[in-house]
């Protein structure tokens, strides 16, 4: 993906004109100061506060500015506070990230440049935490020596004698770097449209490269018990005549203690919050020949369907609930919540997120995805199978994106930020999509991949897909259960 033709300065003029906003060239070069994460919201808090200005002038940037830098000193001053370990922590439900109410890209070229831009931008500013990275135009000044360059993938192709060449593009150009040996086999997983980074020789032609790194994240050892435990639940495809109502019924009973055994009993009492990562119905139209399929053809009917059966339930836990691929929102990610039209018919313990969203439950970061680019992996990643899951989503991780190549079966909308980058460090990442179940800790992060509640399709059949139903995960912070209801 090009993003060469889009400097800084011009990027900021372009985000303010989307805005309806004129921007003057003394604004523009203190913008161009501020770390590009945070460079969206800045604007977006420039635009609110000036929405009766027809130019945003330097004073307009300052007083934005001033005000983010008042309220991280306060911010500080609590962190340095003492600290209660995360299980003391009320802090009830918090949503820190989330595109629902926020969309406003239309597909336009604007829109695409923009978001690339803010990809690469994320991703680069975590990478250059590590190193001090060359801009790949300033290559041509530089003989011979060792060099860092950052960039985004463009192409990855294999040459006769057996190396990798890997081509890199950053705002300023675009170079080849070569991989044998011991880096051939990480740099054929690499994606497209992914950003990394390349350390090697730089020869005047090309890199000869030594190390490929990854955004990756960041070691975490700080793992605690919360006091209260999440059940995590995925694709439970309401509507569909291959769902499992007996086995969802096994669940239900589990969850309201209608058991003797008191392990289970404790088990279930400790739970306080159901994260539901998707396809909550089965949909209408998701693929050619569903309604042959479907025990309820009518959405409206499935969603209140889906309602009845969550409101069985214990009241008192909060079930935090995302769409996926099959549910009534759009089809390219980031998706938003349900619209109201579906989400009231649920009971008062629903709270309805975005796909992807990442929530604050009592202290702890839970970053939900439906999945579907696990699919993608899974074709571009010959290692990777449906069997393991997890090992897929351990590579979102790697990859600090949860969509980390475009253009292939998972649909990405050009929103001017990429609601997608893995920016804050989650406890938890939760996944479902394939159906399968697999849990796994990496660097300190619970990666789950929750289990279906639909018995195998004649199209899983067709692509020999055997499904996982009826399993969930419940998590403390420190010990995983797994329950199988089948």
């Amino acid at each position: 993906m090009v993003i060469k033709d889009v400097d800084n300065s011009k990027l900021i003029i372009k985000k303010f004109a989307l805005e309806g906003f004129n921007v003057h060239p003394s604004a523009v070069e203190l913008l161009k100061t501020v770390k590009p994460s945070e460079l969206d919201s800045i604007i977006n808090s420039i635009c609110k506060t000036c929405s009766s200005s027809f130019i945003i002038t330097v004073n307009d940037v300052k007083k934005v500015l001033n005000s983010i830098q008042k309220k991280s000193e306060k911010e500080n001053k609590n962190m340095n506070k003492p600290k209660l370990k995360v299980g003391n922590k009320k802090d009830g439900i918090q949503l820190i990230k989330d595109i629902s109410g926020k969309s406003c890209c239309q597909g336009k070229v604007e829109d695409f440049v923009a978001y690339f831009n803010s990809r690469y931008e994320k991703l680069a500013y975590i990478l250059k935490r590590r190193i001090n990275p060359t801009p790949i135009s300033a290559l041509r000044k530089i003989k011979s020596q060792k060099v860092d360059v950052i960039g985004m993938v463009n192409d990855v192709r294999e040459t006769n004698n057996g190396n990798v060449i890997i081509e890199l593009e950053d705002k300023t150009g675009l170079v080849c770097a070569i991989a044998g040996d011991k880096l051939k086999d990480c740099a054929m997983e690499l994606l497209g449209d992914e950003v990394i980074s390349v350390s090697g020789f730089w020869n005047g032609r090309y890199i000869i490269a030594d190390r490929i790194t990854f955004p990756e994240v960041p070691i975490n050892g700080n793992r605690v018990n919360w006091g209260f435990s999440i059940a995590f639940i995925s694709d439970t495809h309401f509507g569909s005549n291959t769902f499992m109502e007996d086995v969802w019924q096994k669940f239900v009973s589990f969850m309201n203690c209608e058991t003797k055994n008191e392990r289970l009993v404790e088990l279930a009492n400790s739970i306080k919050y159901i994260i539901l990562a998707g396809d909550v119905v089965d949909g209408v139209g998701i693929y050619p020949g569903q309604e042959n399929e479907l025990s309820i053809t009518d959405i409206y009917e499935q969603y209140e369907f889906a309602a009845e059966q969550i409101e069985k339930l214990p009241p008192h836990v909060k079930v935090i609930l995302a769409p996926g691929n099959h549910d009534a929102v759009r089809q390219a990610e980031p998706q938003p919540k349900l619209p109201n039209e579906f989400s009231s018919l649920f009971p008062k313990n629903v709270i309805h997120v975005g796909n992807p969203a990442l929530v604050m439950l009592d202290g702890v970061k839970v970053q939900i995805y439906h999945g579907r680019s696990i699919d993608d992996l899974m074709s571009e990643i010959p290692r990777l199978s449906y069997d393991k899951p997890e090992e897929a989503m351990v590579e979102l991780l790697k990859r600090r994106h949860l969509a980390p190549q475009y253009g292939k079966r998972c649909p990405i909308a050009p929103e001017k930020e990429d609601y997608l980058v893995i920016e804050e460090i989650p406890d938890v990442l939760h996944s479902g999509h394939v159906h399968t179940f697999g849990a796994t800790v990496y660097r300190g992060v619970f990666v789950v991949n929750s289990s279906t509640w639909q018995s195998q399709t004649e199209f899983q059949k067709k692509m020999n897909l055997n499904p996982m139903p009826g399993i969930v995960a419940i998590y403390d912070g420190i010990n995983m259960t797994k329950l199988k209801f089948t």
